[in-house]
């Protein structure tokens, strides 16, 4: 049998119908409950009272394939605690043994390899589902009873650190030093060599953190203006975002938290700004165009500029 993309989508659905199973590898089994309640369990944020959240739970296939589908332009694919509203693209594993949190929105602090471990056997066991008052499992929902050994989970972290880059193609030529010049004296205060990155959060737009946030948050007291949605109203809500590494960006595409930007070219087009940008990348069910607003560094750069930053970057 000859598979296509289409062919593997409605496998995906068989499978997930079948196992009452939502996207994502959540560790729970939803019963027999209707996708909308499913969807509900695994996404909505029901201390915030709008009609996003209370949409799910009427949804059906049909309203749901394209919401799920637009989230996929993103580069990352729906999961527990996550928001098809508000995409987080896949994020490159490769350097992560050399990043200080872990998650678009840093939920979880990564001091070495146990932290990873803790972390892998998180999300495929041991998901939380209670939110203060809030119980987001249904009676008939039932929660995996079993993971990975700590052996496994040992393994599973050394091969992920073990990973490497692709051979880069591209030349440290002249217009690459050229860019080079350009990023330390516009880039290189967040996305710091060698690592390309400080290991420092930045704020979600319109938030202020508290007082007494925790001393191991390493928070630059700015926001670079990108979608605030992930960082505050989702399960996955911290306030904050990481800066991310920009090592490997010539391969990785999909640029900021949500995917909206598909290339280096579209990131540093002044033209994304407005509201007839058609983005390359995720843009919600519906939607035609819309501004990519945020991160605004090296969009005031001369063309010739823009061509040395990103010929630069494709070196990294």
């Amino acid at each position: 049998m000859r598979f296509s993309f289409a062919n593997v989508n409605e496998l995906r659905g068989r499978i997930r119908s079948i196992n009452s199973l939502v996207d994502g590898g959540a560790p729970f089994f939803m019963g027999s409950a209707p996708l909308g309640m499913w969807l509900y369990q695994a996404s909505a944020v029901p201390w915030r009272k709008d009609a996003a959240n209370e949409q799910w739970k009427g949804m059906t296939e049909a309203e749901y394939n394209p919401i799920r589908d637009a989230f996929r332009a993103s580069g990352g694919t729906p999961r527990w605690n996550g928001s098809l509203h508000y995409p987080a693209k896949t994020p490159d594993l490769i350097g992560i043994k050399d990043r200080k949190y872990i998650d678009h929105t840093a939920t979880h602090l990564h001091r070495g390899i146990g932290d990873l471990m803790r972390y892998a056997a998180l999300v495929s066991f041991a998901e939380d589902a209670d939110f203060g008052p809030h119980r987001m499992l249904s009676g008939g929902t039932k929660r995996v009873q079993a993971r990975l050994p700590d052996e496994a989970l040992y393994a599973l972290a050394l091969y992920i650190y073990s990973l490497k880059p692709p051979p880069n193609p591209n030349p440290f030529d002249e217009q690459a030093r050229a860019g080079e010049r350009t990023f330390a004296r516009t880039c290189a205060g967040c996305h710091t060599p060698p690592l390309y990155t400080n290991n420092q959060l930045t704020l979600a737009e319109g938030f202020t953190p508290p007082q007494d946030k925790p001393a191991s948050l390493d928070v630059l007291p700015l926001s670079v203006g990108t979608d605030p949605g992930l960082a505050l109203k989702t399960r996955k809500g911290t306030g904050y975002y990481k800066v991310p590494s920009l090592k490997g960006v010539w391969y990785r595409g999909r640029y900021l938290h949500d995917g909206s930007v598909a290339s280096l070219e579209e990131m540093f087009n002044p033209d994304r700004l407005k509201d007839t940008h058609v983005p390359g990348g995720f843009i919600p069910a519906g939607v035609k165009t819309r501004a990519i607003k945020g991160h605004e560094f090296g969009l005031s750069l001369s063309a010739e500029e823009r061509a040395e930053l990103i010929a630069f970057l494709r070196t990294l």
